[in-house]
């Protein structure tokens, strides 16, 4: 595959089809599905920039249309190469993104009872329970007294600030923020204050209910914003505290936390993000994950061994997008061109310093390499050299990322 192939005459001709078929006959006929981030902006108009891409190179002479697959570098192969050719390429927020930012936002301005002096974990603890379920594919919405039944043991159990066991609080609280929906009933919900008055009107009301349909979705399909959204609830609220336990209890303590769909369940293609596509605020975010609650924290009464998969999941996710899908060893020979069944670059993250050896879980000592260079840097001869070098770049190139974002995240 060449894209130098292609000049500004197929990609004008790919836009022209584009316009005869329609975008989504366009998007079938090629193969592709809708653009999640990026888009070509060309007579006023929007267009896949991918797929243009890879139906202008079936209009070179002689040559056949590239597939979603054939894109090593993913979308920004594209768009850089467009870019180049003198087009203009925007970067359009798409439903799910708008929904992820809300979401996160939202979680990031809970209003948690604060009048022990450290915020009350009601809330949170309901939010974690609610995300397991949508994870597993379980029913978004449950009956009250299915509810009640289960966060009570949750929070009996996990009540790390001496909350009670009082569900009817925290998902009154939800249904005000916009995270919870009671679609059976009608009119305004209850504040969450107070303490008769509002364990009445549950207890009376018996309300199906659950997460919002669009962020149950959303948590359900989307491995980053299940990330994103567990980070902020920990790095906001639970400071100081062993959480592995309740996220063992309620299924997110594991390493495939952040993986995309439902487990045992496969995603159409359109829906998974291109996992190198990372911006500085997302990186920001999961490096305050992967740093939050380690062990190195002296004088804190958490005590947690350096292995955490909340830690390692945002680690990893971090490294794999500043990478852009590319091997970040500089002297690297040749990256496969292939890419996964799922579409993503074949790059293998790895820590620069092993873990037993008192490496960290946190992208300044962790890089991603193809699976040439992964083999170099664990049992070739010039490892030692190489660990050294690829040591510099994780830190160059974590703090070219986070320079514009505040003091270090180290």
């Amino acid at each position: 595959m060449a894209l130098t192939d292609i000049t500004r005459i197929e990609v004008g001709k790919a836009v022209e089809e584009y316009d005869r078929l329609g975008r989504d006959a366009f998007l079938q006929h090629y193969g592709f599905g809708r653009a999640r981030r990026y888009m070509l902006l060309h007579g006023g108009r929007h267009y896949d920039s991918k797929a243009i891409v890879g139906a202008a190179h079936g209009f070179v002479p002689g040559q056949q249309p590239l597939a979603a697959k054939d894109f090593s570098g993913g979308a920004e192969h594209a768009v850089g190469y467009l870019r180049r050719l003198g087009f203009t390429v925007v970067e359009e927020l798409t439903e799910s993104v708008v929904i992820r930012d809300d979401l996160i936002d939202r979680v990031a301005h809970l209003k948690l009872n604060r009048s022990s002096g450290r915020p009350a974990l009601f809330q949170p603890i309901v939010l974690l329970w609610a995300i397991g379920r949508a994870r597993r594919g379980e029913p978004r919405l449950l009956s009250w007294k299915e509810t009640e039944e289960e966060l009570k043991t949750l929070l009996q159990r996990h009540g790390m600030r001496g909350e009670r066991p009082r569900p009817d609080y925290p998902v009154a609280a939800l249904c005000r923020a916009g995270l919870w929906e009671l679609p059976d009933h009608q009119g305004a919900v209850p504040a969450a204050h107070g303490d008769t008055e509002l364990r009445s009107w549950f207890r009376d009301k018996q309300p199906l209910g659950g997460l919002a349909e669009p962020v149950y979705n959303l948590l359900r399909r989307s491995g980053d914003t299940r990330l994103a959204v567990i980070g902020e609830l920990l790095c906001r609220f639970f400071d100081d505290l062993d959480y592995g336990p309740l996220l063992t209890d309620v299924g997110l303590y594991d390493d495939d936390v952040a993986s995309d769909g439902t487990p045992g369940e496969s995603e159409a293609p359109e829906e998974r993000p291109e996992p190198w596509l990372i911006t500085a605020v997302e990186y920001e975010r999961l490096c305050r994950t992967a740093k939050h609650g380690e062990a190195e924290n002296h004088g804190k009464r958490v005590s947690r061994t350096a292995r955490n998969p909340i830690r390692s999941s945002a680690a990893r996710r971090a490294v794999l997008g500043r990478s852009q899908g590319h091997c970040e060893n500089p002297h690297c020979t040749g990256q496969p061109a292939d890419v996964t069944d799922k579409g993503h670059p074949i790059l293998e993250v790895d820590h620069v310093v092993d873990l037993t050896l008192g490496g960290r879980d946190h992208p300044t000592q962790m890089v991603a390499l193809c699976p040439n260079c992964h083999a170099v840097k664990t049992r070739g001869r010039t490892r030692e050299a190489l660990r050294d070098i690829l040591l510099k770049v994780a830190v160059e190139r974590h703090n070219a990322l986070w320079t514009t974002h505040g003091p270090s995240a180290t």
